[in-house]
């Protein structure tokens, strides 16, 4: 099996599942306490790496009577920037409860959505497992930052505007100027915590960013097959991993799009269809149907409008691999989370203690509230 016949198995797995979910009704939550307290992170793994091991092993030491649950995004295996990850999310869950975390389940489908609507599901997600502390790392050394982390920690909703960050309370401007991918997912996602009324004041274990480790560097470093230069940034565990799922041609994967299936798609959709899809404006629908036919991804990549987020071309690749629609994704949000997905645990005693903490805030379909 070549390594695009396995993503497009991957795929057409996560499709039919996207559908079976969107047939479910969301979880009833009863916000009760729970019985065990969690740290609830949610991270990529795209790959699991020193900062990450470093976050995860701060929060442990802050709580060490949590159990730390590891959400990690799920179906289509791309990330918030419409990329794919270079591992699928069973093998990243297998790397977090190796390297410290109890528990991994399954995270929204990032790369299919905009960014107000994975951070909106993340909230969902945390409020369904009623989270006694989140924990998050940051970049910014901005003593303006410093302030809206306290208003976080304070309970406080702060929402981002175009290149500036303000109070939901008074809307005085806290901030000006963009920040960083990483800090900007905190303000995104306390806004949608705000929305949801979940209260997450003294929640948040804000951790400053490792230095020395950067992802762009250890995707390169994989693309190379350069593993020498990334043991300082790396785990061994992480290494062993991805040279495993390597010799099988299961990875990296996060050079591997269905190429063709997009092609296909983007020349052959009817306006309709293409103006349905989710994300899609209507400047990128009339851009393809003057241009196409398309005989390669760049061609496509020209047709595709910016948007505010400088990732917007590469979800909207995404979105054209796999065809999903607006009112599908309105949907599946309004439901989310429909069944709490359980990728991994550490044991039975730990996998045990979550489910009663399960079953004891969370009302489903047909009394299911896990799988």
């Amino acid at each position: 099996m070549t390594l695009e016949d396995y993503v497009e198995c991957i795929l057409d797995r996560d499709r039919k599942t996207f559908y079976d979910d969107l047939e479910c009704s969301g979880l009833e939550i009863l916000n009760n306490k729970n019985k065990t307290p969690i740290i609830a992170d949610f991270t990529e793994y795209s790959p699991l790496h020193n900062g990450h091991l470093f976050c995860m092993n701060e929060a442990k030491k802050q709580h060490p009577e949590c159990l730390f649950v590891a959400i990690i995004p799920g179906l289509f295996e791309r990330n918030g920037r419409g990329l794919p990850y270079i591992l699928p999310r069973k093998k990243r869950a297998e790397l977090a409860i190796s390297l410290g975390a109890d528990i991994a389940i399954e995270g929204p489908p990032m790369g299919v959505m905009g960014s107000g609507q994975y951070s909106l599901c993340l909230a969902l997600l945390f409020k369904a497992l009623n989270a006694d502390y989140i924990p998050r790392g940051y970049i910014s050394n901005d003593p303006k930052f410093k302030i809206i982390l306290e208003y976080i920690n304070k309970g406080k909703g702060v929402a981002p505007k175009p290149y500036k960050i303000i109070s939901m309370e008074d809307k005085k401007v806290l901030l000006n100027g963009k920040l960083s991918n990483d800090d900007y997912v905190i303000v995104s996602l306390a806004k949608s915590l705000s929305k949801i009324n979940f209260n997450y004041e003294n929640k948040f274990i804000f951790i400053p960013r490792l230095e020395n480790v950067s992802g762009t560097r250890i995707r390169e470093c994989i693309s190379n097959n350069e593993f020498n230069d990334l043991s300082d940034m790396l785990p061994k565990e992480t290494i062993n991993m991805i040279e495993k799922e390597i010799q099988l041609n299961h990875a990296p994967l996060h050079d591997c799009r269905l190429n063709k299936r997009l092609i296909y798609n983007a020349n052959h959709l009817s306006r309709e269809d293409l103006s349905n899809l989710t994300l899609i404006d209507n400047k990128t629908v009339n851009n393809i149907i003057n241009n196409r036919p398309f005989s390669n991804v760049d061609e496509l990549l020209d047709s595709i409008t910016f948007g505010f987020s400088s990732h917007r071309k590469q979800r909207i690749l995404s979105v054209l691999e796999v065809c999903i629609f607006k009112d599908e994704i309105h949907k599946y949000i309004n439901n989310y989370p429909q069944k709490i997905k359980i990728l991994g645990y550490k044991n039975k005693e730990v996998l045990n203690k979550f489910k009663v903490n399960l079953e004891n805030n969370l009302k489903g379909e047909n009394g299911k509230v896990c799988q």
